[in-house]
């Protein structure tokens, strides 16, 4: 009887350590959607601004382009769509932070001390992947795309479809930017090595493609762009795996590889 008592009891311990840790993640979502709803209200507020940045490219690479509205609301969703995308932008360090601070307690102290490093670096690549979208992807495969016509057809683009061609390549850069950040923690649990990255490339490279197809507005032109930086992207994954697997680990693949 008491041994049922104890096991029962032990039962209603897991239960609620896994109540609890579902509370703590609602929690983190709600810190996180509170992030979103604030910096989504703050940039709505200079949304202007936003679609000048958004509109910029266009008269940079094609002056002769008109971008015009098609809907009464058009304008009003349009600037709800750009603030809502820059919100999750400037809410990625808190997303970033808030799930690394959940998964925290139950890693070892040693794998602890990259936790801040990590979040900096999610949020570095990520800007760097839309500064990369925003300054030669886009300009180029608007320019690209707008170039194949004829003299007789007009150019006049909706704003809506613009905005949603543009936002998208900048969200798809800076998740595939995300590569590095992605090596050094499947590196980190075991799930890779540098020499099972060195060894697949081209696999890996087809698969981000394919990928990058379905993230990206749907041309070949992007496609392809994007495929540019992701040779380097990969072989600075590689880096950082070594990096994460330490010297041991390194050695140990190369006496594998070699024999």
């Amino acid at each position: 009887m008491q041994t049922d008592k104890a096991d029962k009891k032990k039962d209603e311990m897991k239960e609620m350590g896994f109540l609890d840790h579902l509370e703590e993640l609602r929690w983190r979502l709600l810190k996180i959607l509170f992030s979103v709803i604030l910096f989504t209200i703050l940039c709505f507020i200079v949304s202007d601004f936003f679609v000048e940045l958004l509109l910029k490219p266009s008269k940079m690479f094609q002056p002769d382009m008109k971008i015009q509205v098609l809907k009464v609301q058009g304008m009003l969703m349009l600037k709800f769509g750009v603030a809502l995308v820059m919100g999750i932008v400037f809410s990625i360090p808190v997303i970033a932070y808030q799930f690394w601070a959940f998964i925290a307690p139950g890693l070892y102290r040693d794998e602890k001390k990259w936790g801040p490093l990590l979040v900096i670096s999610v949020s570095l690549f990520f800007l760097a992947g839309v500064a990369f979208a925003y300054f030669i992807l886009a300009p180029f495969a608007i320019k690209f795309l707008s170039a194949i016509g004829s003299p007789d057809v007009e150019k006049n683009i909706s704003i809506n479809y613009y905005a949603k061609f543009v936002l998208q390549l900048l969200m798809a850069s800076g998740l595939i930017f995300q590569m590095p950040v992605a090596s050094f923690i499947l590196t980190k649990m075991g799930l890779i090595t540098p020499v099972f990255l060195r060894k697949s490339w081209r696999y890996a490279i087809i698969i981000i493609l394919i990928l990058a197809a379905f993230i990206t507005p749907p041309d070949p032109v992007s496609m392809i762009l994007m495929g540019v930086p992701l040779f380097f992207l990969y072989e600075f994954s590689i880096v950082v795996s070594r990096v994460a697997s330490g010297k041991e680990k390194i050695d140990s693949d190369q006496e594998q590889l070699e024999g």
